[in-house]
C-alpha cells in the first residue's frame, strides 16, 4: 500500500475522531486544564477560565493516583507469569519456579525504567476514555523507554475484531535535518534529501497497522510517512506476541466505537453544574459587596466619575436622594445544598469516596481491605478490560523485548504455555473473597465435626498451596514437591525412631 493510501486512511480515522473531539475537549477544560488540547494554543496559554471549583481537577489526579497503586502500584511486582495450560501438570512446579526468576528480573527492568511516572499520565488521559502507552527498545542503560502518548497526538481504528488495530501518531515540526537521526536505519528517498540542509520543517506520520495476512499470529506494518513529500522514510515488518510499540487501553467503550468513555463523562453533568454554582455565588458575593444603586438624574452626580470606595465623597444635588442601593432580589443560600450533593457525585464518579471522613477514628487494617474489595467490586468491568488491554500487553511488550536483547529466555506469553496472573492489590481484594470461603468452609467443618474429620477431608499439603496461591506468594518461598517428601520421610524417619527408643527404654 502507498504512502498516499495510508494518509487517506489516516484522514477517513481522523474524520471519525472529529465527532468526539468536542466531547474530549470539554473534559479537558474542565478537568484536566493543564492537558494539550485538540485545538491550537500556545505552549504555556492558560486554560482554566472555566474552572471556579477544583474538585474535578483535584479527583482526576486522584483517581489516576489510585489506580495506579491498585492496579500497576510502584516497586511492587503486580503480576506474576505462570505456567499454562499446555505445560505437563508434574513439570508445572519446576516451570513456575523458573518463571519466579524470570517475573523478577522482569520488574527490576520496569521499576529501574519511567514507567511510574508516564503511566500516571496515561491514566488521566484514561479518565476521558482512552490513555495511549508507547513501549520502546531503549540502550544498555535503560533496556526499555516508555513515552504516554497524549489522546490529541492519536487517531485510532479498529478492524473486523473490533479491536485496535491501527495506531496513527502525528509528530508535528520535525526538521529534515533530525530524519536521518530519528530513523537511522531508513533510506530516505530523493523528495525528502533535497529537502535537506534548508532548516525546514514537516510533519511525520507513525503508524502501526495490523496484518492480517498471518495467520495464527500477531503479525503489524510499522511505517513513517512524511507529510510534505508524501513519501514513506521508514518500514519495518513486527512479528509475535509484544512486537506493537503502542498499549490502547480504554475504561469502557460502546459496541461499535474506537474510543473509550471514562468516568470523567459520568461526572461531566455534575462538574458542569457545580463550577456554574460556584461562579453564580462569586457574581452574588461581587453584587453583594459593591452593591446596584440607582439615582435621579439631578445633573449633579456624574455616575461616570463615582468610586465606591472607602472615603470617598459622591456630591449630590440639594433635595435629591443622591445614590440608593437597591435590596437584592434573594438569597443564594440554596447553592450549598447543591453543591454538596454534586461534589460527592463527582468524588463517588471518580472513585474517591472510599477513604471517609478523616475527622473520625482512622480506619483498621480489616476497614480498609474491604474498602479496597468494595473498589474492586465498583471497577471490576473496567478492571476487566485494564487487566486485557493494559496489565498483559505492557508484560508481552517488556518480556518480547528483553528477549530480543537477549537478556531473557522465555516461551510465548500466550497463556496456554505462559499465563499472567495479577496479584495487583485490586486483584488480591478480589482473591481474599476465594481465601474468606476456604477459611470459613475449614472453620465450620473442624467446629462442627471436629479436627479428624477436617484431617480426613482435607488435603492439608495441597490447601496450603493454594492459599499461598491465592495470596501471592513468591514460588521461590515454597518448597517443591521432592523437597516436601524428603522432609515427611525424615520427619517419619525420626519418629520412627523415637518410637523404637521408647520401647527399649520400657522392655530395659
Amino acid at each position: 500500500m502507498t504512502a498516499k493510501k495510508y494518509i487517506e486512511k489516516y484522514s477517513k480515522a481522523k474524520a471519525r475522531r472529529e465527532n468526539w473531539v468536542p466531547l474530549f475537549e470539554e473534559c479537558y477544560e474542565y478537568a484536566l486544564p493543564q492537558r494539550e488540547s485538540f485545538y491550537y494554543e500556545e505552549a504555556g496559554q492558560r486554560r482554566d477560565e472555566k474552572i471556579f471549583d477544583e474538585t474535578a481537577v483535584v479527583g482526576v489526579q486522584e483517581f489516576a493516583s489510585r489506580l495506579q497503586s491498585g492496579l500497576v502500584p510502584n516497586f511492587a511486582r503486580w503480576a506474576d507469569l505462570m505456567s499454562g495450560s499446555e505445560v505437563d501438570k508434574k513439570d508445572r512446579e519446576e516451570v513456575d519456579n523458573q518463571l519466579d526468576i524470570v517475573t523478577d528480573y522482569v520488574f527490576e527492568v520496569i521499576q529501574n525504567s519511567n514507567f511510574s511516572q508516564e503511566i500516571h499520565e496515561s491514566f488521566m488521559d484514561l479518565a476521558v476514555g482512552t490513555g495511549v502507552l508507547c513501549v520502546e527498545e531503549g540502550d544498555a542503560i535503560n533496556p526499555v523507554i516508555f513515552s504516554a502518548i497524549p489522546l490529541p497526538h492519536v487517531v485510532l481504528d479498529t478492524g473486523p475484531d473490533d479491536k485496535i488495530d491501527h495506531v496513527f501518531r502525528e509528530r508535528k515540526k520535525i526538521k529534515f535535518d533530525h530524519l536521518p537521526l530519528m530513523y537511522p536505519n531508513a533510506t530516505l528517498p530523493p523528495e525528502v534529501m533535497n529537502l535537506m540542509g534548508r532548516d525546514r520543517e514537516t510533519t511525520v506520520l507513525e503508524l502501526v497497522c495490523r496484518d492480517y495476512s498471518k495467520k495464527n499470529e500477531e503479525a503489524y506494518y510499522h511505517y513513517a510517512i512524511c507529510m510534505t513529500t508524501e513519501t514513506i522514510l521508514y518500514y519495518k515488518e513486527l512479528r509475535g506476541l509484544g512486537s506493537n510499540p503502542f498499549v490502547c487501553f480504554r475504561w469502557f467503550k460502546c459496541a461499535g466505537e474506537v474510543y473509550g468513555r471514562g468516568p470523567l463523562m459520568n461526572a461531566l453533568s455534575a462538574i458542569k453544574t457545580t463550577n456554574l454554582t460556584i461562579e453564580l455565588i462569586l457574581e452574588n458575593a461581587q453584587m453583594s459587596i459593591s452593591g446596584i444603586y440607582q439615582m435621579e438624574d439631578d445633573g449633579v452626580i456624574n455616575p461616570d466619575t463615582i468610586q465606591l470606595v472607602p472615603g470617598s465623597i459622591i456630591p449630590k444635588a440639594m433635595g435629591s436622594t443622591g445614590l440608593q442601593p437597591i435590596q437584592a432580589a434573594g438569597r443564594f443560600d440554596v447553592a450549598q445544598l447543591v453543591l454538596s450533593d454534586m461534589r460527592l457525585n463527582i468524588k463517588r464518579a471518580l472513585y474517591n469516596d472510599m477513604l471517609g471522613n478523616p475527622d473520625k477514628t482512622p480506619a483498621t487494617a480489616t476497614e480498609v481491605a474491604e474498602r479496597m474489595a468494595d473498589l474492586s467490586r465498583r471497577m471490576g468491568s473496567a478492571f476487566g478490560r485494564l487487566q486485557a488491554e493494559l496489565v498483559q500487553p505492557v508484560l508481552q511488550r517488556v518480556i518480547y523485548i528483553l528477549k530480543k536483547q537477549g537478556r531473557i529466555e522465555i516461551p510465548t506469553i500466550n497463556g496456554r504455555e505462559v499465563k499472567v496472573r495479577s496479584v495487583s492489590p485490586l486483584a488480591q481484594a478480589q482473591a481474599n473473597q476465594d481465601i474468606s470461603t476456604v477459611a470459613r468452609f475449614l472453620e465450620l467443618v473442624g467446629g462442627t465435626f471436629g479436627p479428624e474429620m477436617l484431617q480426613l477431608l482435607v488435603d492439608g499439603e495441597k490447601t496450603a498451596i493454594h492459599l499461598a496461591k491465592k495470596f501471592g506468594v513468591p514460588e521461590s518461598l515454597i518448597r517443591d514437591e521432592n523437597q516436601r517428601k524428603q522432609i515427611a520421610a525424615m520427619a517419619q524417619q525420626m519418629a520412627q525412631q523415637q518410637q523404637g527408643g521408647m520401647l527399649a527404654t520400657q522392655q530395659g
